[in-house]
């Protein structure tokens, strides 16, 4: 690595490094602690040597877009994206009680009963991440994960991680460069033709539920990866010996027709049928894998080893562990359609690895034409001299034909359009430090030379709590000299006009207004815009033109949003700094409590302008609506042993006995661990 890292280092702004908990191919798993609360969370670290590598940083932020989009009991919940100079990290829960592997290494194998309901709850994730257009691409007990020591009989216990090499769905169609997976649990299509999809997860499932059962693999056994590969292809499973309608669901599951495999949702319904019919099935005492495996009947053909290429492959994947006990290194391989293996491509195992290939020839070999015994070949009956003079004729006209195509074809070349693909020329990537109301903030911006434009995509992610409201965005020109360009805002989700500063406050040049965004909590939302650019703007230096404009948007936006200078309650999901409790500075036992929320902006407390005050009447402010969705993101609690009350929906705070300091506690929000300063209750008299 580049640089190593130490327990105590600050992980962006919010976090703090506690002990690495596992490493990868391109990056490291460490226990994090919130700055703040301190909660225990796991932080996926990208390795710093990378960070300079754009197509890897554009996997790896896509790879937090996809996750933070899947919300599910059985998929690992993302938290926050860390993007900060050369360091990157996903930040996600941290899940403590192991995994399937090290269930596995535990118990050898597990009964029927368990094994069925832990894939099926492995399954249930897997639908809910197809549901969305998501594969995972590598499932297997490593990305299985327990929240929680494993008891037998458990259920509700997975969580499923490291979606980090998934692909969207609609893409399911398009051959691979390389292979991705782990040889062990790849299905037959993605060994045969790189392809990989929905039904490659499901035959990763089974390939789970067959090793919970047996304590290995369908087709582990003696050889190379590539050996283990190739068996999923060419090989029919060994039979277990379980009840016939078990092995009849494994079957399925390991079909090698994908379209012969049930959905994820149907064989998660089906393995729960089968754990009701077997509760009693003890567990199957672990076996030694067999030499020989019985062939399927129809040939196939697979990828194969390729020497040549194999020497420079590279491994290129963003594939680590997203939890304690996940993720181990790639390995790196080349592959190209033929029939036999290659015999020296490394020892088989679980570990992930991606592979590029290299495509067939298309011109197949041909075997040299015998020759006559006697050196030449005899004159045919019909090749009469009448037959080789009008031969020779034909000879002269086809070389007239080609030696004026070579002449007349490079001008017409140069005087007809030839349609080419409309191709981004540059992309860059930037991402902001979360703001204290939870919002985070990650741009990309694509040039498209052959439009004259660049597409920027506004990536708005929320934390604990929803926020909604008016975000501003400052789009410079492009290129020196530039005006404020006219964005094409194309989202329906948000209504786009020009910052007025008689409105809102904040006078700045080329600002826009996006107003009624709504983000999730734990979600996301996007806005895309159309930048016109004169091709002179980015005609030398595109990256770096391109990289410059984005950050100095970064840096207008940030500076508008937080100028001391300005006062008003505009854009609070960007500009509120803080939330200040305060209380009178004596309270009167068994009486209710008044407690104001006050916002703190970049100017400091506003007092007349206050968040809430409870008791409360009327409506809530629209800006406790937008930074906390309203009073229910509201919830006050006693900070003085007992000495007050809290009503049920954590709204209403009632002082009840005499305490000489006390103080009232509230989240906000995003804003946790707030309290006021201290007062005193005391009697009436």
């Amino acid at each position: 690595m580049a640089q190593s890292r130490s327990s105590g280092e600050a992980l962006g702004a919010s976090y703090r490094l506690v002990e690495r908990i596992g490493s990868g191919a391109v990056g490291e798993v460490w226990r994090v602690e919130v700055a703040a609360t301190g909660e225990d969370l796991a932080a996926k670290l990208l390795r710093p040597e990378h960070a300079e590598d754009p197509a890897i940083v554009e996997r790896f932020v896509r790879e937090r877009s996809v996750l933070v989009a899947l919300q599910h009991p059985s998929i690992v919940r993302v938290r926050d994206l860390i993007v900060e100079g050369s360091q990157l990290a996903i930040v996600m829960d941290l899940v403590t009680g192991g995994s399937g592997r090290d269930l596995l290494a535990a118990n050898g194998t597990l009964a029927a009963r368990d094994a069925l309901l832990l894939t099926a709850e492995t399954l249930d994730a897997l639908a809910a991440a197809h549901a969305r257009g998501v594969v995972h691409r590598d499932v297997k007990p490593d990305n299985v994960l327990l929240d929680g020591v494993w008891r037998p009989g458990r259920t509700g216990a997975v969580r499923v991680t490291d979606f980090g090499i998934a692909s969207v769905l609609a893409e399911r169609d398009r051959k691979t460069t390389g292979l991705l997976g782990t040889p062990q649990y790849m299905a037959p299509e993605s060994i045969s033709n790189g392809r990989s999809g929905a039904p490659a997860d499901v035959y990763g499932a089974g390939v789970l539920l067959y090793e919970l059962l047996s304590g290995r693999t369908p087709f582990a056994g003696p050889g190379t990866d590539f050996t283990v590969a190739y068996r999923h292809v060419t090989s029919l499973p060994p039979v277990l010996d379980v009840p016939a309608k078990l092995w009849s669901a494994l079957e399925t599951l390991l079909a090698k027709d994908p379209a012969a495999r049930p959905s994820a949702a149907e064989a998660a319904a089906l393995l729960r049928r089968l754990s009701e019919s077997l509760p009693a099935l003890p567990p199957l005492a672990p076996g030694d894998a067999p030499v020989d495996f019985a062939e399927v009947e129809r040939p196939a053909t697979v990828v194969r080893g390729s020497s040549a290429a194999s020497s420079s492959a590279t491994a290129d994947t963003v594939s680590d562990a997203a939890a304690p006990s996940a993720g181990t290194a790639g390995g790196s391989v080349v592959g190209e359609a033929g029939r036999e293996p290659e015999p020296e491509l490394g020892q088989a195992g679980s570990a992930t690895v991606i592979r590029p290939l290299v495509r067939p020839r298309d011109t197949p070999e041909t075997a040299a034409p015998e020759q006559p015994a006697h050196g030449r070949f005899p004159r045919p009956d019909w090749l009469t001299n009448r037959a080789l003079a009008f031969g020779a004729l034909g000879i002269v006209l086809v070389a007239v034909v080609v030696v004026g195509a070579v002449l007349w074809l490079p001008s017409a070349l140069r005087h007809s359009p030839t349609p080419q693909a409309s191709a981004a020329s540059a992309t860059a990537f930037q991402q902001d430090r979360p703001l204290p109301t939870g919002l985070s903030v990650t741009r990309q911006a694509r040039y498209d030379r052959d439009v004259g434009e660049v597409t920027l995509t506004l990536t708005y992610s929320a934390q604990a709590s929803a926020l909604s409201g008016s975000l501003l965005e400052v789009v410079p020109g492009i290129g020196s000299g530039s005006g404020c360009p006219a964005v094409a805002w194309s989202d329906d989700s948000v209504t786009a006009q020009p910052n007025q500063p008689s409105v809102t406050g904040l006078d700045v040049q080329c600002g826009w207004n996006l107003s009624g965004a709504t983000v999730p909590a734990g979600g996301q939302i996007t806005v895309t815009g159309r930048v016109p650019v004169k091709s002179s703007s980015l005609a030398s230096g595109t990256q770096s033109a391109l990289d410059a404009w984005l950050q100095r948007e970064a840096a207008a936006t940030g500076k508008a949003v937080g100028d001391d200078g300005v006062s008003g309650t505009a854009y609070p999901v960007q500009r509120l700094q803080g939330v200040q409790v305060e209380t009178p500075a004596r309270a009167v036992s068994q009486t209710t409590l008044p407690v104001t929320l006050v916002p703190v902006w970049p100017s400091g407390p506003d007092d007349l302008d206050p968040l809430y005050r409870s008791p409360s009447t009327g409506s809530p402010s629209q800006m406790l609506v937008d930074v906390a969705g309203g009073e229910k993101g509201v919830r006050f609690s006693d900070g003085c042993s007992g000495a007050l009350a809290v009503s049920s929906d954590g709204l209403v705070v009632t002082a009840l006995s005499v305490a000489p300091t006390c103080t009232v506690r509230a989240v906000v929000g995003n804003f946790a661990n707030l309290e006021s300063e201290q007062f005193g209750i005391t009697t009436r008299d």
